[in-house]
């Protein structure tokens, strides 16, 4: 789902504008090389974590509305599910934790204030394994854990809000490459005025490499994974005249490599690696960004050739390719094998549904959906696909049950009310209709359209007491979040 650009945008624009002119400088460092504040000092003039929290969420919407979001279900599981488990045994406090996956091919991943995390799919495509994507992801909930974006604050009490908010827009200038032209523009302008306000020091990255490498191992990862990645980094930096935003942002130096390799060797290692799980998902990432199904098939049968047919993500790589490309019978038969040999993995199930969809046995993809379903129950994948195959079918009233199970388990997944505002439109549920607009607008920050779609609600509730108290709790916390904007 591609997003156009919105208020949100607007904001953003404006944002960075100002913020590049009254930004000061980041404080300087003490004697030991540090400026941390005491963490729980709450006397502090540090950023609250309420605050942090408020503004993190209300900066995610900003960021929805104004870069292009990627809807795979199964790409979106698989990350919140990753960086759940790392967060369990990391030293992150508050784990209210959020989730955007950027629809770019650049390599870039973040975590703002309030427990917001940010993924570009193209780190599926450099991370060459999971434990290389885990060891990004556990730097990342470092930086949240350790709370580096207030402590940077501390000694900006006058502009808190104005230094904030000039480091999330810049990350949603990163985040937004390919966007439309004005704000591509702008970001070539003002991005290097913001730039230095945003860095991470290096104290700051240092601290995270320890912290995340301390947590990649109590997840189960080897710890070699960070330092192979972070090589990996200097060499794209290397050989690129414009190396990837991540590098920017978290500069890779020698020093660096040589004490993250050093910490890693003193850390328990036989940890995992890699998984075929993840695997498969960098093949549909790999999928999505190659520029035909053809070329990608061509790709993975290579692959398959060379292991000898024993490359089960290849296999599944190359079966998604043919299927995509028309070429279903064949598809069917790359995964046969697959399907026999792992005949209770979800991902490998999941393949075979798309097959029977993209070929129109709506009824077969169905049936197999709801038989996962009962294995899986709750699973967000096959919820969100079996909505989508009810609603394929014109099977609208079942549709939208489903599609409302899942809306009161994912409250905060724009994709989801998208689906919702779909399906009750041809359910025939006009105040459902306004309701899950609502919703979805609110999520990609466009509080105008919210509003409006929110007013259509209440004069649909036809005086209902229940229902118009609901759709006027919408229109407050509307309201709320609006004045968190206006104050940014």
């Amino acid at each position: 789902m591609t997003t156009t650009r919105t208020p949100a945008a607007r904001w953003l624009s404006s944002a960075l504008l100002g913020a590049a002119l009254v930004l000061p400088a980041l404080p300087a460092q003490s004697d030991d090389g540090y400026n941390l504040p005491t963490l729980g000092d709450t006397s502090s003039s540090m950023m609250s974590r309420e605050q942090e929290y408020q503004l993190g969420r209300t900066w995610l919407t900003m960021l929805r509305g104004a870069v292009p979001t990627l809807e795979d279900p199964q790409l979106k599981s698989f990350v919140e599910s990753r960086v759940y488990a790392l967060a369990e045994t990391s030293q992150l406090a508050d784990r209210r934790l959020a989730f955007v996956m950027i629809d770019s091919p650049q390599l870039n991943a973040f975590a703002a204030p309030g427990g917001v995390v940010g993924v570009n799919a193209g780190l599926f495509l450099h991370a060459q394994t999971e434990a290389e994507f885990a060891s990004v992801m556990a730097h990342e909930l470092a930086h949240l854990s350790q709370r580096h974006f207030a402590r940077g604050l501390e000694q900006q009490q006058k502009m808190q809000v104005p230094f904030m908010t000039a480091m999330l827009a810049s990350i949603i200038l990163a985040a937004a490459g390919g966007g439309d032209a004005g704000f591509a523009a702008l970001a070539s302008t003002q991005a290097a005025a913001i730039q230095e306000q945003r860095r991470f020091s290096r104290q700051n990255e240092q601290e995270a490499d320890r912290i995340g490498l301390t947590n990649l191992v109590a997840a189960g990862y080897d710890p070699l994974a960070m330092p192979n990645m972070f090589e990996r980094l200097a060499q794209l930096s290397r050989f690129d005249s414009t190396p990837p935003e991540f590098l920017l942002t978290h500069p890779v130096s020698q020093s660096r490599m040589a004490d993250t390799r050093n910490r890693a060797a003193q850390l328990p290692s036989g940890g995992e690696d890699d998984t075929v799980e993840y695997q498969m998902m960098r093949a549909r990432v790999q999928i999505h960004y190659e520029s035909s199904p053809g070329l990608s098939a061509k790709r993975f049968r290579i692959l398959l050739d060379e292991h000898d047919g024993n490359h089960d993500a290849a296999r599944y790589g190359l079966a998604l390719a043919l299927t995509r490309g028309g070429q279903h019978d064949q598809a069917e038969e790359t995964l046969a094998p697959l399907l026999e040999k792992e005949p209770h993995n979800l991902t490998v199930a999941l393949a075979q549904v798309e097959i029977d969809n993209n070929r129109g046995r709506l009824a077969s993809a169905l049936t197999r959906t709801r038989e996962l379903l009962r294995n899986y129950p709750g699973n967000y994948p096959l919820q969100f696909i079996e909505a989508d195959l009810l609603l394929k079918q014109q099977n609208y009233a079942e549709a939208e049950q489903a599609i409302n199970r899942l809306a009161s388990q994912r409250s905060d997944d724009p994709d989801v009310w998208y689906l919702a505002a779909e399906i009750r439109g041809l359910a025939g549920n006009i105040l459902g209709v306004h309701l899950a607009r609502a919703e979805y607008f609110m999520l990609t920050g466009d509080t105008d359209q919210a509003g409006e779609q929110l007013d259509l609600a209440l004069k649909r509730a036809n005086g209902s007491f229940v229902m118009s108290s609901r759709i006027r709790a919408r229109q407050d916390e509307l309201a709320r979040q609006r004045r968190q904007i206006e104050s940014l």
